[in-house]
C-alpha cells in the first residue's frame, strides 16, 4: 500500500515530527510505502512527488519547517479538482493520502473525501483554533517564543519607561496572545473575541504607569477595538479569499501615546513565531498524531482527522474540526483580566 503525505498551508513547527511518526510507524508496522507531495495541494494537483523511504526521515523530529514544503494553494483551481486529482493518484499508485494542515486544508480534504478519494487528516494551527482537538502541534512552541520576545520587549520598555505594545499571531481567536500574555505578566492581553475600547485599555495603560511600571499591551493580530466592526487588514486576501492581517498593534500604539502621554512603541513578531524547531511537546505530540495517522489509514477511517482528547489520541470527524473555531471562553480571559493594569 502506497501512501502520499502533504503539507499545506502556513509552515508550522512540529510537521516533520509527523511525516516522521507516521513513516516509521508505517513502515515497521505495516510494511507500508511513502511518498511525499511537493508544496502540499499543488504537488496533488501536478503529481509532484519525492520518495519517504526511513533514511529520508532520520532525525527530522527536531527540525522546523517541513522538508516537503507548503503552499496555500487551493487544489480546487486551475487544474485541480477530484477527477484529476484521482487520476494523478492513479498513474502514481498511491492508494491514500494523508493532509496534515490546519481549516483551509481540512475543508479542502473533506470536500475531495465526499467526491470519494481516500484522505485522512492531520490538525496544524499555530492558533490552536481547530475544534475537536484539546491542542494543536505548533501552538506550544509559538507561545514559548512569544513570551521570549515579550519578555525581552519588557527590559527596553522598563529602561526607557516606554509602554510596548506586542503583536502576536491569532486571526479569530486569542490563544496564543491570552498565554504569552499571561506567562510574561503583560498588563493588558486583547484577543478577537474581546472587544475592548480604547478608554479601557488606556485605563489599564495608566494604571500599570502609576503603579511605577513599564506598561505591556500583548495583542493578536485579528484583535478588534470596540469602535471598528473588522480586523485590520492593509494586504489584500489569501488564496482561500481571506483577509490577511496584521498591524494592529502599530494603530493601537500612536493611540495610546496620544491619550496617555506615555512613549509607546509597538512590535509586530509576525513569522518569527513560526519559525526555528519546536517544543519538546509539540515534537511529541505530533510524532503520536502521525503515528496515529497511520491508523487511521489501516482501519480505512477515510474523512477523519486525528485529534488529541485530554492526554489520549481520538478519531473525529471533518466536520466535527470545521464546524466551530475553538475560542477563548468568557472565563479564561476573566481569569487574565484580573491581572490587567
Amino acid at each position: 500500500m502506497k501512501i502520499g503525505i502533504l503539507t499545506s498551508g502556513g509552515d508550522c513547527p512540529g510537521l516533520n515530527a509527523v511525516i516522521r511518526g507516521a513513516v516509521l510507524k508505517g513502515i515497521k508496522t505495516d510494511n507500508l510505502e511513502f511518498v511525499g507531495f511537493r508544496d502540499g495541494w499543488r504537488g496533488v494537483v501536478d503529481g509532484d512527488i519525492i520518495d519517504l523511504p526511513r533514511h529520508a526521515v532520520r532525525g527530522i523530529s527536531k527540525q522546523g519547517g517541513t522538508i516537503l514544503g507548503t503552499s496555500r494553494t487551493n487544489p480546487f483551481d486551475g487544474n485541480g479538482g477530484p477527477d484529476a486529482i484521482k487520476a494523478n493518484l492513479d498513474r502514481l499508485g498511491i492508494d491514500a493520502m494523508i493532509a496534515i494542515g490546519g481549516e483551509g486544508t481540512l475543508a479542502a480534504a473533506k470536500r475531495l473525501t465526499d467526491a470519494g478519494l481516500k484522505i485522512v487528516g492531520v490538525p496544524k494551527t499555530v492558533d490552536n483554533d481547530l475544534d475537536a482537538t484539546d491542542y494543536t502541534f505548533g501552538f506550544d512552541t509559538a507561545v514559548q517564543i512569544a513570551t521570549e520576545a515579550i519578555d525581552r520587549l519588557r527590559t527596553t520598555g522598563e529602561s526607557h519607561s516606554r509602554c510596548m505594545v506586542a503583536e502576536v499571531m491569532g486571526r479569530h481567536v486569542g490563544w496564543i496572545a491570552l498565554h504569552a500574555g499571561m506567562a510574561s505578566g503583560a498588563h493588558a492581553i486583547l484577543i478577537p473575541e474581546q472587544q475592548t475600547s480604547i478608554e479601557q485599555i488606556c485605563e489599564w495603560v495608566t494604571d500599570a504607569r502609576d503603579r511605577g511600571r513599564a506598561p505591556l499591551v500583548v495583542v493578536a493580530e485579528g484583535f478588534v477595538p470596540s469602535h471598528l466592526e473588522q480586523a485590520h487588514s492593509e494586504r489584500g486576501l489569501d488564496t482561500f479569499g481571506r483577509p490577511r492581517l496584521g498591524g494592529i498593534a502599530d494603530q493601537l500604539a500612536p493611540e495610546i501615546e496620544a491619550r496617555t502621554g506615555i512613549e509607546t512603541r509597538a512590535t509586530i513578531l509576525g513569522h518569527i513565531q513560526r519559525g526555528g524547531v519546536p517544543s519538546a511537546f509539540d515534537r511529541v505530540l505530533a510524532t503520536r498524531l502521525g503515528m496515529a495517522a497511520v491508523d487511521s489509514v489501516i482501519d480505512g477511517l477515510w474523512g477523519t482527522m486525528v485529534s488529541l482528547h485530554g492526554t489520549e489520541i481520538a478519531h473525529v470527524g471533518f466536520e466535527a474540526a470545521l464546524g466551530n473555531l475553538k475560542r477563548v471562553p468568557q472565563h479564561r480571559y476573566d481569569e487574565a483580566a484580573i491581572l490587567f493594569g
